[in-house]
């Protein structure tokens, strides 16, 4: 199974502010759910309920320490192994589970990732939470589009698919 992060990430590596994101980006959430429809999506508790509810038409799979934790229509796993095992399982070695946050998801996940798929903010905002730097001799840029704010997005982006070097 392939696995992939999906991240969107300010110039000065902001990824969140106060538990949710610091942009509105309507186009690039347009492409989020084109590109993860169908397939398995990992998430933290925290970016759960930063969202508020389960992404439509995908597997939810929601890691959490908490032993107890249960959201019905979700699937619950206790580590990331456990909900890449998850994702696995439920859609075969073809498949490509969507890695979606947050910052300890992501750090957690960055060593193992097959890809990554970054909507670079084109702005430095105020936030409390950040992305690792994309180290050039491990990822090598596939796809590049440059995306113009349209009329529901704060800022213009770039959106970059990485895939990791051999």
């Amino acid at each position: 199974m392939k696995t992939a992060i999906y991240v969107a990430i300010a110039q000065n590596g902001v990824i969140g502010r106060e538990g949710d994101l610091p942009w509105r980006l309507s186009t690039d959430l347009k492409r989020f759910k084109a590109d993860t429809m169908g397939k398995p999506v990992i998430m933290g508790r925290k970016t759960y309920q930063s969202i508020g509810r389960l992404l439509p038409g995908r597997l939810n799979i929601i890691v959490t320490r908490n032993a107890d934790y249960d959201i019905e229509g979700a699937e619950i796993a206790h580590s990331l192994s456990e909900a890449l095992a998850i994702a696995a399982a439920k859609t075969g070695a073809d498949g490509e589970a969507c890695i979606i946050g947050g910052a300890e998801i992501f750090v957690q996940a960055l060593p193992m990732v097959d890809r990554l798929h970054v909507t670079h903010v084109l702005a430095a905002v105020e936030g409390d939470t950040f992305f690792p730097d994309i180290d050039p001799a491990l990822w090598r840029e596939t796809l590049r589009q440059e995306v113009p704010a349209g009329e529901k997005d704060n800022y213009a982006t770039r959106y970059v698919v990485y895939e990791r070097r051999d």
